[in-house]
């Protein structure tokens, strides 16, 4: 297939596009290198796909509308993987406005070019924190998300919502997919095992906040782009049992679907800090802190759906993927 991934130098967008890579297709790997984070370690990853002969590298944000239309018309992806986004829940509070920019008006663009290409199906990345202020555990994708509590979670319900009207008016078909506290090699160093593993190697403390008491389902990268990859497989198609007496928001009368992404397993924060001083070999100094705004105290993911639907659930525990982190992070930073 010709594939169109957005986010193509971001952390999970690097990885599948190695894996599509892999198998044979061909990749479009589309990323402005937005310096939200650190850009050399966009561009080291990066390094990874660009001598492949069936890579294209496209150099745009997903908020130029015109440039959008632009690689569309010239590349005619089969499918799209959009996971560009200004992500992080505790910026949303400091830059609303970026996330409406990509998340939002870029999001927009990405169905447009899908909708007017022909595309076989889009698969976005939504994201656990559209369950927001639901206690209700384990979070399953057929339970109601109208209660956020960060604009970014906000700008993913939107996503999702979104999407669906495009599945229903113009009949592509979609899915999206929340992904549960994606950890690993080449990860995001705004993310706490990267934060974590620093400051713990430099001798600094770390932030904790929720007095640790956070819980996660924590899910390795190989296991998120595993499920990616299956979905992307598989087109979905409407639910014919689905009715407006009694609407199942996991499914529509359209072509749509949300799926879950994560490892199905709480852990709680202590018990990661623990697992990450073990794998270091060197104990953490603690600055424990208060639950932040945006913050949810616990995520845990109903991923029956995806087993039922494509025969997958993650299986990475915490220990064996902590560890290749910290070697990677080793050998990536020369420590």
């Amino acid at each position: 297939m010709k594939v169109l991934i957005t986010g193509a130098a971001g952390f999970i967008g690097s990885t599948l596009a190695l894996r599509l890579l892999a198998r044979g297709d061909e990749v479009i790997g589309v990323d402005n290198l937005s310096d939200y984070y650190d850009v050399n370690l966009k561009r080291a990853r990066l390094e990874r796909t660009l001598g492949h002969e069936n890579y294209h590298d496209v150099r745009i944000g997903i908020e130029d509308r015109d440039a959008v239309a632009k690689v569309f018309m010239e590349h005619k992806p089969d499918r799209v993987v959009n996971l560009a986004a200004q992500a992080g829940v505790r910026y949303s509070l400091e830059n609303p406005h970026s996330y409406v920019d990509t998340n939002i008006v870029g999001f927009v663009n990405i169905l447009e070019g899908c909708r007017h290409n022909n595309v076989e199906h889009l698969v976005y990345a939504s994201s656990s924190s559209v369950y927001g202020a639901n206690t209700n555990m384990p979070f399953s994708v057929h339970d109601n998300v109208d209660h956020p509590v960060s604009l970014y979670a906000a700008s993913k319900k939107s996503n999702e919502l979104m999407a669906h009207s495009y599945s229903h008016l113009f009949k592509l078909p979609t899915t999206g997919l929340r992904f549960f506290t994606v950890y690993g090699p080449w990860g995001r160093p705004d993310m706490a095992l990267f934060l974590f593993t620093k400051n713990i190697l430099a001798g600094k403390p770390i932030d904790v906040f929720n007095h640790g008491q956070h819980r996660r389902d924590f899910t390795y990268i190989d296991d998120i782009v595993e499920g990616v990859i299956r979905v992307l497989d598989r087109i979905p198609e409407p639910n014919l049992d689905w009715s407006g007496d009694a609407p199942d928001s996991a499914t529509s009368y359209a072509p749509y679907r949300l799926y879950n992404i994560g490892n199905n397993n709480q852990v709680e924060l202590l018990r990661y800090i623990e697992v990450l001083e073990d794998c270091l070999g060197k104990k953490a100094e603690m600055n424990m802190l208060p639950l932040q705004n945006g913050d949810v105290p616990a995520t845990y993911a109903d991923v029956d759906d995806l087993v039922r639907d494509v025969g997958y659930k993650p299986t990475t525990k915490i220990e064996q993927g902590i560890e290749k982190f910290v070697e990677w992070y080793k050998d990536y930073y020369k420590v």
